[in-house]
């Protein structure tokens, strides 16, 4: 048996109804969801950092790296400048994909600051990823040079979120 439904979509400005989805079964529901997904993924100039599709009461959530903005219609990508860590520095990278936290809650102080000198194991930050909070653990001591992301900035996989001169035996 094939169905079929209308061309649906969505923006900032509506809503799919619940009502939308209230004689699909599962399945159905969900390849709608994927479509319009899809639809939103290949409408922009980059690929998204994150995208979530939920059924119960329908949900499509596409969040782009920072500097992607809309304007008028139309996707503007601003490139931040990448920084080239010196032969010298070493990166705390984010072990997943997520949301970096440089305080353990709003408003507190930040784990550390640049010029701040660190042990192997002192936390750094925090990468939440699907509601669960990663502590960022440095791997080396040293002192923090550069912090590369920024607070509650979506961050990738391997991505460094700070730079270390590590500390030198001597």
């Amino acid at each position: 048996m094939t169905r079929t439904y209308p061309e649906m979509t969505t923006d900032e400005d509506s809503v799919l109804p619940a009502s939308t989805f209230g004689g699909l079964d599962a399945e159905d529901a969900m390849a709608i969801l994927g479509r319009s997904l899809a639809d939103a993924v290949r409408a922009a100039p980059e690929p998204p950092s994150r995208a979530v599709v939920r059924f119960g009461c329908a949900s499509i959530e596409v969040e782009w790296p920072v500097g992607v903005r809309v304007t008028e219609g139309v996707a503007v990508v601003a490139r931040p400048e990448v920084t080239d860590p010196a032969e010298d520095l070493v990166a705390v990278a984010a072990p997943v994909v997520g949301t970096f936290y440089r305080c353990p809650e709003p408003g507190a102080r930040p784990f550390v600051e640049v010029g701040d000198e660190i042990e192997v194991g002192t936390q750094v930050g925090i990468v939440e990823a699907m509601k669960l909070m990663n502590p960022i653990l440095a791997e080396e001591a040293g002192v923090v040079a550069e912090i590369v992301a920024g607070d509650a900035e979506s961050v990738e996989y391997g991505q460094p979120l700070l730079l270390l001169r590590p500390r030198t035996e001597g």
